[in-house]
């Protein structure tokens, strides 16, 4: 009995022993889910999403599963954040373009334009010529003035060389500020997740525009 008694006596210090131990694999276990990677905070849970911040760049709009994190050039690699700033830029404008001329593809070559009563026809790389020269000052004009816009508010005045070529701290790429529609979500996380889905859009476009537009050059009939 005597013996059964000193085992009993030593279960409750045992067991609070392995709670102890659990405890720290634990706590462990958490310091290691939120510590930062590459000893940069890459977690929402730490820090709201700040979209004018490109200081990790696996933690920007537009990376999605399954595929995650994808840059297999090494374009990302020792790279600054202005410049990983000018290349979302860059992104963007090109994505925005190509989903506007991915429409004009469509709508150009549908018949259906209402544009210099329908004397406009033919494969859509060669419709830009048949435009009246009178009017080209007009497409001048609708491309100067969000261009000039977009490099006054984004980029920096390059009165010294240190600020050439260089994006404000401030600006976020893209950011026009430019939303009649009132579509801009206020809450950062929805942001993060419309500036997702237009870039995912604008990548979709830049294909689609590359195909429509090779295959007009190798065929030289139009999309349907």
């Amino acid at each position: 009995p005597g013996h059964h008694l000193e085992v009993d006596r030593r279960k409750p210090h045992a067991q609070n022993k392995i709670m102890q131990l659990l405890s720290t694999l634990a706590l462990a276990t958490t310091v290691t889910a939120f510590a930062p990677l590459n000893g940069k905070a890459t977690s929402s849970a730490l820090t709201a999403y700040n979209p004018s911040s490109f200081s990790d760049v696996q933690s920007l709009p537009g990376i999605l599963d399954p595929v995650g994190f994808f840059d297999p050039a090494g374009l990302s690699n020792d790279v600054d954040e202005s410049e990983l700033k000018r290349f979302r830029e860059a992104e963007l404008t090109h994505g925005r373009v190509a989903m506007l001329a991915s429409v004009g593809f469509l709508v150009g070559e549908s018949g259906n334009t209402p544009l210099f009563e329908g004397s406009i026809s033919g494969i859509g790389i060669n419709q830009f010529w048949q435009v009246p020269t009178g009017f080209w000052p007009v497409i001048l004009l609708f491309i100067a003035v969000p261009e000039t816009f977009r490099a006054l508010r984004g980029w920096m005045e390059p009165t010294v060389p240190e600020n050439y070529f260089q994006l404000r701290p401030g600006y976020v790429p893209g950011d026009l500020d430019f939303d009649p529609l009132g579509l801009k979500p206020t809450d950062p996380e929805e942001l993060k997740i419309m500036q997702t889905k237009e870039l995912q859009h604008g990548r979709l476009a830049m294909l689609a525009a590359a195909g429509m537009i090779v295959q007009e050059l190798q065929t030289g009939s139009t999309l349907f």
